[in-house]
């Protein structure tokens, strides 16, 4: 057997800064800080954060008040913040700042009197979050045929933004349906996408040729793992996502497989270890890393404010 490790893969530079901010708010604050939603899609991020003192809720009326609250990097609504404020959270906005570029594209349209479309997963939180950024009503959409749908009648004044963590793929065909129906749209070219979703596909597509299988190390409810798993298909390629080692099936490999693996953003690379360390000591697998960039891009952490968590007891 033969291992090619795909370049580049694993945690981006936002799902760094996100994991960090919970991480240092733990550190300077009495345990436990709440975390609204996920930090990222990751179930062994999740576990380890919440073994050092995170707790994960789904709705501010789970975090008694006066409380350390961390915001994830998929970011949220303006009401969510004003909630939070009137609760009197002390918040900490770990949202990637990618993430808030498109926050701040939906709003500038909005301001210009634009109709907004968001290509994405409706009921995914960064959309919901984008959703939540604008004053007006925005059209969620997710395949080139709910285009012919959209309840615009202007064809003038119509802008779009994406969910950062789509496929590049799809996000085009929407694209090329949305500017046939509105010839005069406006919104951000394909390379606006999140550097490290598209990143990571190149890669798939550049190690398909080379590979007779493909996993991807991510969690099922990570948009940007199973877009991975997506691009391997579309490359006609049987392809898995595993959330961990435990989840591999032994019968999807012969002893002479060609295995690509790569790994989803918000994906660690020790999970990828565990991995490459259960196919060597089964089928005595030889490993090669891809030739591929390597991702210099770092977010800055923001200063953590001087809050005492009062709750500490909680």
């Amino acid at each position: 057997m033969k291992i090619i490790l795909a370049q580049p893969r694993g945690f981006c530079a936002g799902v760094n800064r996100a994991i960090k901010i919970v991480e240092s708010a733990i550190e300077k604050y009495t345990p436990p800080v709440y975390v609204l939603h996920e930090i990222v899609h990751n179930t062994y991020v999740i576990n380890r954060l919440s073994e050092n003192g995170a707790i994960f809720v789904e709705q501010l009326e789970d975090i008694p008040p006066n409380t350390i609250t961390i915001f994830s990097a998929h970011g949220v609504s303006k009401a969510v913040v004003r909630q939070a404020t009137d609760m009197g959270l002390k918040i900490i906005d770990a949202t990637c700042p990618l993430v808030t570029k498109v926050h701040h594209q939906a709003q500038r349209y909005w301001k210009q009197g634009y109709d907004i479309v968001i290509i994405g997963h409706a009921g995914h939180p960064e959309v919901e979050g984008t959703l939540g950024r604008i004053e007006g009503k925005a059209t969620v959409i997710s395949t080139p045929e709910e285009v012919a749908d959209i309840p615009i009648s202007s064809h003038e004044r119509i802008a779009y933004v994406t969910q950062t963590t789509l496929s590049i793929d799809d996000t085009k065909e929407i694209i090329t349906a949305l500017k046939e129906r509105f010839p005069v749209i406006k919104g951000p070219e394909l390379k606006d996408i999140c550097y490290a979703t598209q990143s990571r596909q190149n890669a798939v597509r550049k190690l398909a040729n080379r590979i007779d299988i493909l996993l991807v190390v991510g969690s099922v409810n990570s948009s940007n793992s199973n877009r991975l798993r997506e691009a391997g298909e579309h490359q006609g390629l049987p392809a898995y996502l595993i959330d961990n080692a435990d989840m591999m099936d032994m019968s999807w490999f012969t002893p002479d497989s060609t295995v690509g693996i790569t790994a989803g953003a918000s994906a660690p690379e020790v999970l990828v270890k565990d991995v490459v360390n259960r196919l060597k000591a089964k089928f005595n697998a030889e490993v090669e890393d891809m030739d591929g960039p390597r991702e210099l891009m770092k977010f800055k952490l923001p200063p953590l404010p001087d809050y005492e968590n009062s709750n500490s007891n909680a």
